[in-house]
């Protein structure tokens, strides 16, 4: 399958090993595109961000598709890059890349404002308390949108107020859909086991995350034996929020230390 991968390259030669971004539910390669390649690239780091089968410009119907279907087209653009990537997930694709690495080595990984090993029911149940139309339409659509379209929806799970309306609402026209198939998977308490998975992980999250409580951010870091990072008063679109270079640094730091560089 011919998925959407987008490249961002460092301007001189580099030794830092190339860095894979992994996008959430109803996202693309796109909102990695936004701010984090180019600075991730002026980092001297080789920046790639894929697509998943029917998001972004990837191709495939999302009807029915699985998060092992996920897994299987991480597994896939990670085979054609040059070397083994360290892996960065947001969200539903922080849980691709949990389960990806039960059973494949990478050099490090980051998980921001990822899914939890023990699933997303506590998540998903509070969002439809909250708004119980918006999300029975996403959640039992077929490919449907996503319920973030609205300014004051997309400030509540996604942005913060640092955001005008017109930026979210820019943001918010270029969500896609979702498979009800990998929403399902991923209420699921033990699709991820993270006794499986050894490589070295930064676990971090939005003080201000509506979607991944700070309570599902550290039951992440000590189920991995590690230390969570709680990043302050930012949202659950860390990486498209005004203040995204707050959440880059800090993942910029983590990686250097890591790769010695």
């Amino acid at each position: 399958m011919a998925l959407e991968v987008l490249c961002r390259l460092p301007g001189a030669a580099t030794n830092r090993p190339p860095l894979l971004f992994v996008h959430g539910a109803w996202l693309g390669a796109w909102c990695w595109d936004e701010y984090f390649l180019s600075y991730f690239a002026e980092r001297g780091y080789p920046a790639y961000a894929l697509s998943l089968r029917g998001h972004g410009q990837s191709p495939g119907p999302l009807l029915w598709t699985s998060l092992s279907d996920y897994v299987a087209d991480l597994a896939e653009v990670t085979a054609q890059l040059p070397t083994s990537p360290i892996l960065i997930g947001h969200s539903m694709g922080g849980g691709v890349v949990q389960k990806y690495l039960e059973t494949h080595a990478a050099p490090a990984a980051v998980l921001l404002a990822s899914m939890p090993p023990h699933g997303m029911s506590a998540s998903f149940a509070e969002a439809w308390r909250r708004h119980p139309l918006q999300w029975f339409q996403s959640s039992l659509g077929l490919n449907s949108k996503c319920p973030i379209d609205t300014p004051a929806l997309g400030r509540e799970f996604f942005f913060s107020d640092a955001l005008s309306d017109a930026e979210i609402i820019g943001f918010a026209a270029r969500l896609g859909g979702e498979s009800t198939r990998a929403l399902f998977d991923m209420t699921l308490p033990t699709f991820i086991d993270p006794t499986k998975v050894r490589t070295p992980l930064l676990v971090l999250g939005g003080e201000k995350d509506a979607v991944i409580s700070p309570r599902d951010v550290f039951e992440t870091a000590r189920r991995y034996g590690t230390e969570a990072h709680m990043l302050p008063n930012q949202p659950h679109a860390a990486m498209l929020d005004a203040h995204w270079r707050a959440a880059a640094a800090v993942i910029a730091d983590w990686l250097d230390a890591q790769t010695g560089c």
